[in-house]
């Protein structure tokens, strides 16, 4: 039977405060908002790259560096195994996608193919002709690689783009090798594009004392040294020339912040390595005190101070011709870690703030259509009951909008497709229960008989159509890429929200009137 419970009372009123506490946020813009009492949630929806404008880049990983990079790495690795079991060997080298090696001793071949089968790791494939070895990786192997890569690109590009102040970014996975980004709202396209695209890979050398000109004087280099270019074009040292020998990576820091040097009043880049990094940093400073030490970051040198004296703190700075963005850049770069392979832009759009208020006009015009379309046909299908059902749609929008809020979901206008369409499904529910009841009178039960009825059978069928609904929307979200997304995220909590209006709200004030009031008869 038909009865007021009060806790049930209790729960839909809460929500409904709730709801509207959430909701009050939006009223407001980003710089208003933060004014707001402490007691106001600060929770706002925000607008995606279709509402609010903004950047779209669509980027390419260079998955053949790091396989490149790994046949380099064979290299090294096939010349330990054979020095290792005292095998002599000559022409060693990478290929594309493995190594290649000439064992001098003919006898030693099949020695030489199972301690290098043994060495290797998992999807290498070692094969013999004549006294020739040579390494490939399997297809299985690069497919791995390569997917392995583009996740690792991914998740660092999302770290960048997160500590450049962006928010809600999109960044997903297109194709093989290729990465979306969308950037709403942001007004330094370039200083993004700058900071996303560039690998970081930062590495601790030694300096050769041999100045680059006497290396030309002499016309050779020192044995193991390169010569790398500054990285400030200003400076007074516009080459160095550097051991080859890799002291330090940057992979062992765990923070890194632009901050001001007492001394200088400059802005410097302060770093701080976690315990295996500061051992090592602590070891390489103390064994080689007065002499230069060369960051190399993307193979160019950012600072190249004198080590006066060991460092066995774990951190120290950075210094250099930095301006409080570039340093800050830095350290945005150094915190995020460095990209396993280069990346590139293949495509970038911007989309203007005009055509996202188009958009939102549009939007909201559609909303506000089928809204009033959606009020009047049920005040006059179904006259008080019909008012009901729209006090609970307006709570129905309510609460959608609260919980995106309260979520801090991003708005697309696929995003507002969905609010739409939740409009029209919010009233399926209340037509089926309301058909019900219409069937029941007729039947001639009485009114609260009718009532309590038309809901108890309605409900079956309301929960399998919007079961299933939901899932097709968990399916769009699981699968769909970023547009879809937002569609399914608003079309699911549309549904909840939904099904809460149509079979408690709605219920309960009908209760309320029925029970208060007493009606003899009712229009439906």
């Amino acid at each position: 039977m038909l009865e007021i419970s009060k806790w049930k009372f209790f729960i839909v009123l809460s929500v409904c405060i709730l709801g509207i506490y959430f909701l009050v946020p939006n009223f407001y813009n980003k710089t208003e908002v933060t004014g707001l009492p402490d007691y106001i949630s600060k929770k706002q929806v925000n607008l995606g790259l279709d509402l609010q404008g903004g950047s779209h880049l669509l980027l390419e990983v260079d998955t053949r560096a790091v396989l490149k990079e790994r046949s380099e790495y064979l290299v090294d690795e096939l010349r330990s195994i054979l020095r290792k079991n005292k095998i002599k060997y000559t022409n060693l080298g990478s290929k594309v996608k493995g190594a290649i090696v000439t064992i001098t001793d003919q006898n030693k071949l099949g020695e030489a193919l199972n301690s290098v089968r043994k060495g290797v790791e998992n999807g290498i494939i070692v094969n013999s002709d004549n006294n020739k070895l040579t390494l490939s990786f399997s297809d299985q192997y690069i497919i791995d690689t390569n997917n392995q890569t583009v996740e690792q690109s991914i998740e660092v590009v999302r770290k960048r783009v997160d500590e450049s102040g962006t928010k809600e970014p999109i960044i997903q996975k297109q194709g093989e090798d290729r990465i979306i980004v969308q950037l709403p709202g942001i007004k330094d396209p370039e200083r993004v594009k700058s900071l996303i695209g560039r690998t970081a890979k930062l590495n601790f050398h030694l300096l050769d004392p041999t100045t680059v000109e006497l290396a030309e004087q002499r016309g050779k280099l020192p044995p193991g040294t390169f010569k790398v270019q500054n990285a400030d074009p200003t400076a007074y040292e516009k080459q160095f020339v550097v051991k080859k020998r890799v002291l330090l990576t940057g992979d062992r820091l765990v923070n890194a912040a632009a901050t001001v040097d007492a001394q200088s009043g400059k802005y410097v880049v302060a770093f701080e390595f976690d315990r295996k990094g500061a051992k090592k940093f602590a070891k390489v400073t103390t064994e080689n005190t007065y002499q230069r030490l060369a960051i190399l970051l993307d193979d160019k040198v950012i600072s190249a101070p004198q080590i006066r004296e060991p460092i066995t703190g774990g951190s120290g700075n950075i210094s250099g011709n930095f301006s409080p963005e570039t340093a800050n850049d830095l350290a945005v770069l150094l915190r995020a870690g460095s990209l396993p392979a280069p990346i590139s832009v293949l495509e970038e759009r911007t989309v203007g703030p005009s055509l996202g208020e188009d958009s939102i006009k549009a939007g909201k015009k559609a909303l506000k259509i089928g809204f009033v379309l959606v009020i009047i046909f049920m005040m006059i299908r179904y006259r008080l009951f019909g008012m009901i059902a729209d006090l609970a749609i307006i709570l129905n929008i309510v609460l959608l909008v609260s919980l995106l809020s309260l979520i801090e979901a991003t708005l697309t206008m696929p995003g507002i497709a969905g609010i739409v369409l939740t409009i029209g499904m919010a009233v399926d529910a209340n037509v089926l229960v309301f058909e019900r009841i219409k069937e029941e009178l007729k039947s001639g039960r009485s009114i609260m008989n009718s009532i309590d009825l038309g809901y108890k059978f309605a409900v079956k069928t309301i929960l399998d159509a919007n079961f299933t609904t939901l899932i097709a929307a968990l399916l769009l979200f699981n699968y769909g890429s970023g547009p879809i997304k937002g569609f399914a995220v608003t079309l699911s909590i549309g549904i909840v929200t939904s099904m809460f209006t149509a079979l408690v709200l709605t219920k309960l004030l009908v209760t309320i009137w029925i029970v208060k009031l007493k009606p003899n008869k009712i229009y439906l």
